[in-house]
């Protein structure tokens, strides 16, 4: 194609690029996370502005909120804001989350005039969660936009409380991680009493050591790319490559785990044989259905006979010991 013809479709080309990044830097500015962006300084959300209302300073605020002011002064908040503000927001102290509370102290009825944190006060969750944006952006919180607990609605203060102090760390509503976790996650918190369990109600681990409540690129908030990566993060002796390998294994933990806890030994999801025999049942060898109720330990005492040695110990595992993958030359059928 001769000079002449490029010219045009050159010219087509910047001309697109350009209304192209024009677009892009709308979306950019009006997504929240940008909004929250532009106001880490000394402003505050447009949406939590009142256009008439001005700053009247905590010590007003104080004359009547002198309980509250109880519960914030052993707060992280506090003691940032009053002792070492980092920009003009903060040393408002209350007005910094609040808004500005003229208006408010006029008329201290009109939950509209004031910005609230509580599911009673009336105030829109996003207009709530700007507000904490505004300071605490980016980390952890990168993945927020669009994650499980985003589009359920969760507002920042459903699970921290910064005007007291009630954990150690994190300004959480519970004195835990774990127990914030567990207000809403009630299923897994009967799992953790399970038999077996991972060791988080002894206070070995918490949710968040496999979980970023934030957000994150995985749909179960995974700290990981994958469930794999994440439990090799700790049992690294499972990561593998293995010379040969299970195959199941190597798909996912979950499919002969579960991740919280089980009434099976090691987090199964059933027990051995069972748990083997849902993927063996091979024409030529052990026989399909090796198991059944004559052949365990208590009929055998009862009838005379003998347990078989599939169903006892550790079942399959008697042989097949190395069951997440050998690396032993002759280990094909992971029993070295």
């Amino acid at each position: 194609m001769s000079g002449k013809a490029l010219g045009p479709m050159r010219a087509w080309a910047a001309g697109a690029l350009r209304a192209f990044w024009s677009l892009w830097a709308l979306w950019a500015l009006s997504a929240p996370w940008a909004l929250g962006a532009l106001l880490a300084g000394a402003t505050i959300p447009a949406a939590a502005q009142q256009p008439q209302a001005s700053y009247i300073g905590e010590k007003a605020c104080l004359g009547c909120h002198s309980q509250e002011n109880r519960h914030f002064a052993d707060s992280l908040h506090a003691k940032m804001f009053r002792l070492n503000p980092r920009n003009a927001r903060e040393e408002r102290v209350c007005e910094a989350c609040h808004g500005p509370g003229s208006l408010h102290a006029k008329d201290n009825a009109n939950k509209e005039l004031m910005v609230g944190f509580t599911r009673g006060w009336g105030t829109p969750v996003q207009t709530q969660n700007d507000m904490c944006m505004g300071c605490h952006q980016g980390g952890n919180r990168l993945h927020w936009p669009g994650s499980t607990h985003a589009g359920n609605q969760l507002a920042c203060a459903d699970c921290h409380n910064p005007m007291e102090r009630v954990s150690l760390t994190s300004a959480l509503v519970k004195p835990t991680i774990n127990e914030t976790c567990q207000t809403c996650h009630r299923q897994q918190r009967v799992e953790f009493n399970k038999r077996s369990h991972m060791p988080l109600p002894e206070g070995k681990m918490s949710c968040v050591d496999c979980h970023n409540p934030h957000g994150s690129s995985t749909r179960p908030l995974l700290k990981a790319e994958s469930v794999n990566m994440l439990c090799t993060s700790c049992h690294a002796e499972k990561r593998g490559p293995m010379l040969w390998e299970h195959a199941p294994v190597r798909e996912s933990c979950m499919n002969c785990h579960q991740p919280h806890g089980s009434n099976h030994e090691k987090l199964l999801v059933s027990a051995r044989p069972q748990l083997c025999q849902q993927c063996h049942s091979p024409a030529v060898g052990h026989p399909g259905q090796f198991y059944n109720a004559s052949q365990t330990a208590a009929a055998g005492s009862q009838l005379g006979g003998a347990p078989s040695p599939r169903t006892i110990g550790r079942s399959c595992q008697n042989c097949h010991s190395q069951v997440h993958g050998s690396n032993h030359p002759a280990g094909a059928r992971l029993q070295r």
